[in-house]
This record gives C-alpha cells, sequence and structure tokens, in this order.
C-alpha cells in the first residue's frame, strides 16, 4: 500500500495566531503532525509515503529529508493553489495500485484507522472515512445509500448522517476523474469527490469516530485532549 501527505498549505491561521512553526511540524502530544502521519502509515505497511510540501517552508523539507535513512519517503516541493493541485502534483506517483491520501492535519484514532485500511486492502472498490462528529468549518456533507455506498458530496447538510473525514482510500483509475478536473480547471478536493460520482466511481463509505483538522490554535488543544481520552 502507498500513501500520500498533501502538506504544501501555509498555515496561514495558525500563523496569524502566533504559531511560528510550519504547520506540519505543529505538536500534538509532542510528536510533529507530519511525523505522526508517517509513523501510523508505516505501522500500517506503507510501501513508500509521498509527500508534498510547498517550496516557502524550507524547514519542512530539510525535516523529511532527515527521516528519508528511517523510512521510504518521497519528497515534492512545490507550492500549489488547492489540495486538488497538490494531489495532481504528486498523482504520477500513485498510479501503479490501491492508495490512501491525506491532508496533514488530520487527526484521527489510530486503531480505527488502522481497520479502516484493512477494510480497504480487502476491498475492491475506493473506500472513503466519514465521521458524525467532525471539528471542520466547513464540513462535506456525505450522503450513502443503506449498504454505505457514498450517493453524493454536498457543502449544505441535505439531512446526511455523515460528513468527510478527509481521509481517502483511492484506487488508479481515480486519476482519471482527477485529469479531468484538471482539465476543466476545477480546483478543492471536494470538487474531485463529486466528479468521482459523476464519472459512476464507486466508493464504500468507513465510519469512524471524531475526526479534527488543526487549523486554529485551540484545535491543537481539542486534538491533543481526543487522543489522550
Amino acid at each position: 500500500m502507498k500513501y500520500a501527505i498533501i502538506a504544501a498549505g501555509d498555515g496561514s491561521r495558525l500563523a496569524a495566531e502566533g504559531i511560528t512553526v510550519p504547520k506540519p511540524l505543529v505538536e500534538i502530544n509532542g510528536e510533529p503532525m507530519i511525523d505522526r502521519l508517517i509513523r501510523i502509515f508505516m505501522e500500517n505497511d506503507a510501501e513508500e509515503i509521498i509527500v508534498i510540501c510547498n517550496d516557502k517552508a524550507p524547514r519542512v523539507a530539510a525535516h523529511l529529508k532527515d527521516l528519508q535513512g528511517e523510512v521510504p519517503l518521497r519528497i515534492v516541493v512545490k507550492s500549489t493553489t488547492s489540495s486538488m493541485h497538490s494531489f495532481a502534483e504528486i498523482s504520477k506517483y500513485l498510479a501503479e495500485g490501491p492508495f490512501v491520501l491525506t491532508t496533514v492535519d488530520t487527526i484521527f484514532p489510530e486503531k480505527e484507522f488502522c481497520s479502516f485500511v484493512e477494510a480497504f486492502k480487502g476491498s475492491r472498490q475506493m473506500m472513503f472515512p466519514v465521521t458524525s462528529l467532525a471539528d471542520d468549518e466547513k464540513p462535506l456533507y456525505v450522503a450513502t445509500d443503506g449498504e454505505m455506498q457514498v450517493t453524493g458530496f454536498y457543502d449544505q447538510d441535505c439531512q446526511c448522517r455523515y460528513v468527510s473525514a478527509g481521509i481517502y482510500g483511492l484506487l488508479p483509475d481515480a486519476l482519471l476523474t482527477l485529469r479531468g478536473c484538471m482539465e476543466r480547471g476545477e480546483s478543492r478536493m471536494r470538487n474531485f469527490q463529486r466528479a468521482l460520482i459523476s464519472d459512476g466511481r464507486k466508493i464504500q463509505a468507513f465510519p469512524m469516530s471524531e475526526v479534527f483538522d488543526v487549523d486554529h490554535v485551540a484545535d491543537i488543544r481539542k486534538a491533543e485532549h481526543f487522543l489522550k481520552s
């Protein structure tokens, strides 16, 4: 299994609140967020971990290079305009088989992530974790049918039980949809997810408990408390 991390954002909201380190290096319970993801991925049989970080924070790339001797890291340094554009930049390294993609600031329970990976490995379709308890400023609502197949992604609550957890178990044919999004000039990961449904791709929803996006200083404390408990 390959894993990919989008860590190319500038963390402007954290910086505005006084955080001086680049967002991927912000610590949760004493562990940088990027290190936490890499550790968890290695514990879940990572063949390779592809990370894209921006060129405005050289500390992140330097930190990752220090880890390359210990883990199978491929580092791409490039600033992009959106998460979907970051995904497109690293997509050429993900075309050979199933892979898991997430952003660097997604905080989730490790045991549940392990269960998701095992379920995804045994599935023949794409699988996206979802949650009914997401601490997200702009949640993406996920509609599902009785068999937990995803039927749509919405910006507004359309009486959906779940929202996206920001973790994606993808198959190589998803890259065809990504290419179409880029050719149409679309952006944002939620547009890519909607395009998957429009293209007839099958996606199984995988329920998880609470998931955090770390966008503000207060989110760091919330995530630490959640993981400790």
